[in-house]
C-alpha cells in the first residue's frame, strides 16, 4: 500500500492494539559443515535505477464488501479497486487479519492499471469464519483467492501477492500452493521462521510483540463491518463470532507459551506457520524487503537464501528500518520508494511489461555507522570472515586470548533487564523508541556486564549472523543472557545494532542445521524441542552457544565495539513460568580464561 496510507495506519492499527490488548549451501558459509569454505569476491554491475510511469486512470471504481465464498460455505469480505476503464487488468492481492477498512487502497497502483483486492482473512474483519493465524484453512484460502482474482472479467489472469508483515507472510504460504494465475510476490517484512524469529526467540517468549499483535488482531475485528446497515444479521454473526474468539486461539496461544505448553516449544504448532520450511515449494518471482530492526530481521535474508539457492527469481533490500517504518527515507542512495520497486517488480511480472528488474543489485543494505546503502551480490556477504573477539578480565574485548589466570564476572539473574534499550524499539515495533534511553544502552548497560575494545584506528565492517560462545555457571537450576552487541562513539553513547538470547535448558545445538564461516559456528542452530532440554546444574560449568541475529555495520574509526551480556531482554523476552521459577535469585558466572575462553565471532568484511 502507499507508503504514507500504509505508515498512518499502521499507527492506528498500534493504537488500536494497546487499546484491546533444510541444508544447503552459498558462498563463504556452509549450513552443517565445519570445514573452512573459500570466501569468492563475486563482483556485480548491477545499480539501482529510478523507475515511474505517468498515471493510466484519473479514477478508479470501488467495489465493497464483496463475498467470496470458500470451499468449506465460510464467506470471506473483500473491497475491489478498479481502474475506470474497459480492462481487463492484472490484479494485486492483499490478504490481512488487520481489517480491510483500515488498510485500504493505494491509489499509486491501481491509477496505474492495477485492480487492488483487499481481503480480511477468515475470523478477522468482516469475514465470517475461525482465525487461527496462518492456520491450515486459512493457507489454503489463499490458493482459492487467486484463483478467484485470476477468473474474473475485469481480471488480466495474473495476479501479484503485496503486502507488510503478516500480509507479507501468508504470500509464502498461498505461493507454496502454486495456484493458477499467480505471477509474482511482493513481501515487505516478513518472518521466516515463527518460533526462532518472534514467538520465542531464544527460548523466550516474546512478551514485547505478543500481546500487542493479538490485541491488534482482536481489537480490529471488533470494529463493526462497513455492510452492518445493509446486512445486520450477518454483521452480527461475524461480531459476535470474532469477539467469542479472545478466549481461544488469542488466550491459549499466550497462556502455553507462558506456562511452557506446546508453544513454548519448537513444533508442530511453529513448523505450520514457519514460511522457511514451505519456500521450497514457492516459484514465483519474490522481491523481499526487510529491516535491521526489524522484528523479523533474522528470517528476511534466510528467506532471499533459500529461494536464490532454489533457483527463484529475488532480490532482498534490507533498510534501517523497524517494523512500524519500514520504506521511511526513500528514495536514497539511487534506491526508489516501495512503490516505485514494486511497481517495477509487477509491471514486469505481472504485467508483462519490458522492464528490465535483472539490472536490479541482487541485495542492497543499509550499513549502520555508515548511514548508507551499500549492495552486494548475495547474503551472507562474499567477503566476510570469521574473526573472534575475547571477553577479557577489565571489562576489555580483544581478539587476543585470555590466560589462565584471569578472573570471572558475576550477575545477578533478574528478568527485567532491557526495559530501555535499542532491543525494547525494536520488539514494539518502535513504538518505544520515542524514549533517548532506547537510542544509548549506558542505562540498560548498568545491570550488565560490558567488554569493550580500544577505539579501532580503521573502520571495521560487520556484516551477517554473530554467534556468542560463553562459559556460565549458575547458583540456580536455570540461567537466561541476552547479548548485545553496540557501536559506542567517541563521547560514550553505545548504538545498539544487534542482539541475541539464549535459556541454558535449551543449549544444544544441531551442527547438521548451524552456519559455518571459516570452520567457526557463526549461526547456531538450537533445536527447542522437549527433547533437546538439557539440566541445568547449579555450579556446574556450560558452555552456551547464542545465535545473536544478522547486522551490517561499520565501526568507524575513533569508535569502540562493544558486547554486553546481560540476565534478560525485557520487554522483548521473557522466561515460561516454570524456567522463572528455576532462575530466580541464581547469581551467574561469566567465566573468561584460557580454559573457559568466552568470545564471539564476527562476521568481519576484508
Amino acid at each position: 500500500m502507499h507508503k504514507k496510507r500504509f505508515q498512518a495506519g499502521g499507527i492506528l492499527l498500534v493504537m488500536l492494539g494497546f487499546i484491546f490488548s533444510t541444508a544447503f549451501s552459498l558462498t563463504g558459509t556452509s549450513i552443517g559443515e565445519e570445514t573452512q569454505t573459500t570466501s569468492i569476491d563475486t563482483t556485480t554491475n548491477k545499480k539501482w535505477e529510478s523507475y515511474d510511469r505517468s498515471e493510466e486512470y484519473q479514477s478508479y471504481i470501488t467495489e465493497k464488501d464483496v463475498f467470496i465464498t470458500m470451499r468449506d460455505g465460510v464467506i470471506l469480505t473483500a473491497d475491489v479497486y478498479r481502474p475506470d476503464g474497459p480492462g481487463p487488468f492484472p490484479v494485486i492481492l492483499t490478504q490481512t487479519p488487520y481489517n480491510k477498512n483500515v488498510n485500504g487502497v493505494n491509489e499509486y497502483f491501481v491509477k496505474r492499471g492495477y485492480v487492488q483486492v483487499v481481503v480480511d482473512v477468515r475470523g478477522t474483519g468482516s469475514s465470517q469464519g475461525t482465525w487461527e493465524s496462518f492456520g491450515i484453512a486459512e493457507q489454503q484460502d489463499g490458493k482459492e483467492l487467486v484463483e478467484w482474482a485470476a477468473s474474473q472479467a475485469w481480471s488480466s489472469g495474473k495476479v501479484g501477492l503485496y503486502g507488510a508483515s503478516y500480509m507479507a507472510i501468508n504470500q509464502f504460504f498461498t505461493a507454496a500452493q502454486q495456484p493458477k494465475g499467480l505471477a509474482a510476490m511482493f513481501p515487505i517484512v516478513p518472518m521466516g521462521d515463527s518460533y526462532r524469529d518472534i514467538v520465542m526467540s531464544g527460548g523466550l517468549v516474546n512478551t514485547g510483540f505478543i500481546p500487542l499483535w493479538l490485541g491488534l488482531v482482536t481489537g480490529t475485528g471488533l470494529l463493526p463491518p462497513s455492510y452492518t446497515l445493509t446486512d445486520p444479521v450477518q454483521a452480527a454473526g461475524v461480531l459476535i463470532n470474532h469477539a467469542g474468539q479472545i478466549s481461544g486461539f488469542q488466550t491459549n496461544t499466550l497462556t502455553s507459551a507462558l506456562a511452557g505448553g506446546e508453544v513454548a516449544y519448537d513444533g508442530p504448532f511453529s513448523w505450520q506457520r514457519s514460511p522457511l520450511l514451505v519456500a521450497d515449494k514457492v516459484k514465483v518471482p519474490a522481491f523481499i524487503t526487510g529491516g535491521l530492526h526489524d522484528i523479523f530481521q533474522r528470517g528476511e535474508p534466510l528467506l532471499f537464501e533459500k529461494l536464490k539457492a532454489n533457483g527463484v527469481k529475488t532480490k532482498l533490500l534490507i533498510g534501517n528500518w523497524t517494523h512500524g517504518d519500514f520504506g521511511s527515507g526513500l528514495p536514497a542512495d539511487n534506491v526508489p520508494t516501495l512503490d516505485q520497486i514494486t511497481l517495477k517488480w509487477f509491471d514486469k511480472y505481472v504485467k508483462g511489461m519490458n522492464v528490465d528488474v535483472e539490472g536490479i543489485p541482487d541485495v542492497t543494505q543499509f550499513v549502520l555507522g555508515d548511514g548508507h546503502f551499500a549492495v552486494q551480490p548475495g547474503w551472507p556477504h562474499a567477503k566476510a570472515q570469521a574473526e573472534k573477539y575475547y571477553l577479557r578480565s577489565g571489562n576489555l574485548l580483544t581478539k587476543d586470548t585470555p590466560s589462565m589466570i584471569e578472573g570471572s564476572d558475576f550477575m545477578l539473574q533478574q528478568p527485567v533487564n532491557g526495559i530501555c534499550s535499542g532491543s525494547a524499539s525494536q520488539w514494539t515495533m518502535g513504538i518505544l523508541g520515542v524514549f533517548p534511553c532506547t537510542k544509548d544502552n549506558r542505562l540498560t548497560e548498568t545491570t550488565e556486564v560490558t567488554y569493550t575494545t580500544p577505539p579501532v584506528n580503521q573502520d571495521v565492517r560487520i556484516s551477517g549472523p554473530i554467534a556468542a560462545r560463553i562459559y556460565v555457571s549458575t547458583t540456580a537450576k536455570e540461567a537466561v543472557l541476552s547479548v548485545r552487541v553496540t557501536d559506542v562513539a567517541p563521547d560514550g553513547t553505545s548504538s545498539e545494532l544487534t542482539a541475541g538470547w539464549l535459556a541454558a535448558s535449551h543449549r544444544a545445538v544441531d551442527k547438521s542445521k548451524s552456519r559455518f564461516l571459516n570452520g567457526e559456528n557463526i549461526q547456531p542452530w538450537h533445536p527447542f524441542t522437549t527433547e533437546a532440554v538439557q539440566a541445568v546444574v547449579p555450579g556446574k560449568v556450560m558452555e552456551l552457544n547464542i545465535e545473536i541475529f544478522p547486522t551490517n555495520a561499520q565501526i568507524k574509526d575513533g569508535h569502540r565495539l562493544r558486547v554486553s551480556v546481560g540476565p534478560s531482554d525485557f520487554p522483548h523476552s521473557l522466561s515460561t513460568t516454570p524456567m522463572l521459577l528455576n532462575q530466580l535469585g541464581g547469581v551467574v558466572t561469566i567465566m573468561h580464561n584460557s580454559q573457559y575462553p568466552s568470545y564471539v565471532t564476527l562476521p568481519i568484511v576484508k
